[in-house]
């Protein structure tokens, strides 16, 4: 099997303008640091929660829900391939919209799981109809999409959920950049569960932390296959503390969009065609379909940005959203 590609990783001490893995460029908030400073030793030796339940209590608050419908996991990857294991089995069929996220098919194919992909409608419209018509058991799709950087609005979501009778699972992880999530659909709807994760809007993706909102016949389903204790004891402090923080969490999520928008301005003066964008990242297509080139020409001046050598990818980059600081060294180094 073909293993998932992750960015490029700079090596320890390399100094590098890293705009290829959508972190936000913000540190985590303070208290996150603190709470992890004052872990003793005895949370240490112990086991860990097996159900992260100070977590699971702090998501309830948070999002309006009952703590029998959070989830949590070591990433939102593990999440992903949790409800792989649930919900779909040998020979059986996932469906989603192409192109998405890239770890979809590698789990698919570790479950001998079989994949139907379809492709987006216009404009990066939710292909409805034709995700309906593949018979598929589960239905997954990144919401706001990667690499697009687009969102589906929720009322399409709905659609596809009160026609499909298996499980729709809306993968949120940059939806603290957008403007709308679905999570009133896992109140309203039995088949249908939101995927979030620490990795993006709360700066903590060293930690790997992500959490699952669904019904809780789903999430009791879910927790038959999860490993015994999957999140650690100072992984369980450290979100907890992250997602108590709402108010810091919330700045950088703003100064994330306002760089967003400035750098969607200069890039577009630049000649390069791009995407409104609802999440930490742009997708934008190269002035001459020069996006190889480009990506080579941005690396050896010291800045890394995301290219994909795939059919409808080929010409474009997809650029993290920086600090200030960072956009205007990538600007910087952009012809224009």
């Amino acid at each position: 099997m073909a293993p998932y590609v992750p960015g490029e990783q700079p090596l320890p001490g390399e100094k590098v303008v890293k705009l290829n893995t959508n972190e936000n460029p913000f540190p985590p908030s303070p208290r996150v640091l603190e709470a992890i400073r004052n872990i003793d030793g005895e949370q240490l030796r112990r086991y860990p929660s097996p159900k992260a339940d100070a977590f699971r209590d702090t998501a309830a608050s948070v999002h309006g829900v009952s703590a029998d419908m959070i989830l949590a996991g070591n990433g939102s990857d593990e999440i992903l391939a949790i409800a792989m294991r649930t919900f779909l089995g040998p020979g059986e069929t996932l469906a989603y919209p192409d192109p998405t996220y890239s770890l979809y098919p590698v789990l698919a194919e570790s479950c001998e799981t079989r994949v139907v992909t379809v492709p987006w409608e216009t404009d990066w419209t939710l292909p409805v109809d034709a995700l309906l018509g593949t018979s598929a058991r589960a239905i997954f799709f990144a919401n706001p999409n990667a690499p697009s950087g687009t969102l589906v609005p929720r009322s399409r979501v709905r659609d596809l959920a009160l026609a499909f009778d298996g499980l729709v699972l809306v993968d949120e992880a940059y939806v603290d950049f957008a403007d709308d999530n679905c999570i009133d659909l896992v109140r309203e709807l039995p088949n249908v569960a939101v995927c979030r994760t620490f990795s993006k809007g709360y700066s903590l993706a060293g930690l790997r932390f992500g959490y699952a909102i669904a019904a809780p016949a789903l999430v009791a389903e879910m927790n038959k296959v999860k490993d015994s204790y999957n999140c650690d004891a100072i992984a369980i402090v450290a979100a907890t503390a992250a997602l108590a923080d709402q108010d810091y969490a919330r700045g950088t999520w703003s100064a994330v969009r306002a760089e967003r928008k400035r750098l969607s301005v200069e890039l577009t003066r630049r000649g390069f065609a791009v995407i409104a964008s609802q999440t930490n990242f742009l997708l934008v297509s190269c002035p001459g379909g020069k996006a190889a080139e480009q990506y080579q020409a941005l690396k050896r001046k010291g800045i890394l940005v995301r290219y994909f050598d795939k059919p409808g990818l080929a010409d474009k980059l997809r650029i993290t959203v920086g600090t200030a600081e960072q956009n205007d060294a990538l600007l910087g180094a952009l012809p224009g």
